[in-house]
């Protein structure tokens, strides 16, 4: 178990929860981060009094600074504090809760330090899973995910000594607020409509995704890349009531699944305690109250973005970085209502066809497929 942690992203969704758990198990928090979230990160920083705070976002946190003269916090702006959080000394397990490929050069920084790496931010490995897997090995990093379906997985496969025994990966996909929706149908929701999730109380634009699929073609290429399995392993299946978090089909037909209530700290907990389990003061799941579990295949006519990240997936190389960006740039133009649901895909799809795909990348090809992506998705 970890001692002393920091947070990449702590005013988000998953940086309170990992906050909520940090003072269940008595964890230190040395440092934290965010985008722009002046107060949050001031009442934040009061709170647990980490040695660090970073605002990306460099007016904001000339105003942080300001408002905590008083403490022992160290205010810092700007990207580049980012690894400076991500690789103090003292920290033994890095949360990148961050949204996006802000998460990919603190995340490599924190490999190079050998810290624990708890992975919620998966941007990391759909863009560059083959250089981060390949630092982690180097450099004898950990990575523990905290999704709550590749943490699944990853429980299912404590005992699996060989990973050839694995037949296939099965992540478990709630299918957002509009499943069983035609593609027509889909078309006519709002922003308002697409930020209502079934299941799960989440930031917006991993709402959106969940929305349109792309999340769990996402996870699909994470799934690939922290388990180092082939696109014909990785399988989605449509779970309504996100209690089987995914499963693992192994070669005899044996099939294990890990069950639970729909609760992102389960899968924070975990991450920080592993190898072992932490009590947990949370209710636990009554299967005697639970809803019947169902499970459907999903429809990649009426949600095309899980179908071009699985396209990404196959064509390797920059292919993800590609889909990434661009569906980052989209999603953006959706939440300020510049653009309808169908766009998103339709811009991400365009951004495929333009931006050529580059095989075996560099970090510097991969961020400038990231950049390309997002031009192609503006028009420029």
């Amino acid at each position: 178990m970890t001692n002393t942690i920091s947070i990449l992203g702590s005013t988000g969704s998953i940086g309170r929860q990992t906050l909520d758990v940090a003072e269940q198990l008595g964890l230190r928090v040395a440092a934290m981060t965010a985008n722009s979230s002046v107060e949050r990160m001031e009442a934040q920083a009061r709170r647990f009094r980490p040695r660090l705070a970073v605002l990306t976002d460099e007016p904001a946190a000339k105003d942080l600074a300001v408002r905590l003269a008083d403490t022992d916090t160290k205010v810092l702006g700007g990207f580049a504090a980012l690894e400076e959080a991500a690789t103090l000394p003292e920290t033994g397990t890095v949360v990148t809760a961050v949204v996006g490929m802000v998460g990919l050069k603190p995340t490599l920084a924190a490999i190079r330090a050998k810290k624990r790496i708890a992975l919620a931010n998966k941007e990391t490995l759909v863009c560059a899973g083959q250089l981060v897997m390949d630092a982690a090995d180097r450099y004898g990093a950990e990575i523990v995910p905290v999704d709550s379906e590749h943490s699944a997985i990853f429980q299912c496969v404590q005992g699996c000594a060989d990973r050839r025994e694995i037949k296939r990966l099965i992540l478990t996909c709630s299918g957002g607020p509009f499943y069983g929706m035609t593609y027509d149908e889909v078309g006519k929701m709002t922003k308002a409509d697409a930020l209502k999730h079934p299941n799960w109380k989440m930031g917006p634009k991993i709402t959106v995704d969940c929305a349109t699929l792309m999340n769990k073609g996402l996870e699909v290429i994470e799934a690939m890349r922290l388990y180092r399995l082939p696109l014909e392993q990785v399988s989605v299946v449509i779970h309504r009531q996100s209690i089987v978090h995914s499963l693992v089909e192994y070669r005899d037909g044996a099939v294990l699944a890990q069950l639970g209530t729909p609760d992102m700290r389960l899968p924070i907990r975990y991450a920080m305690t592993y190898p072992n389990r932490g009590e947990n003061p949370a209710e636990p799941l009554d299967l005697l109250s639970c809803p019947p579990l169902t499970f459907a295949a999903p429809d990649r006519e009426s949600f095309p973005c899980l179908r071009l990240a699985e396209k990404a997936a196959n064509q390797g190389g920059t292919a993800c970085a590609i889909l990434n960006g661009a569906n980052e740039e989209a999603v953006r133009l959706f939440l300020a209502d510049r653009i309808g649901f169908h766009d998103i895909p339709r811009l991400v799809e365009k951004a495929g066809r333009e931006v050529p795909v580059v095989q075996n990348p560099d970090l510097e090809e991969i961020l400038a497929a990231d950049r390309a992506a997002r031009r192609a998705v503006l028009g420029k």
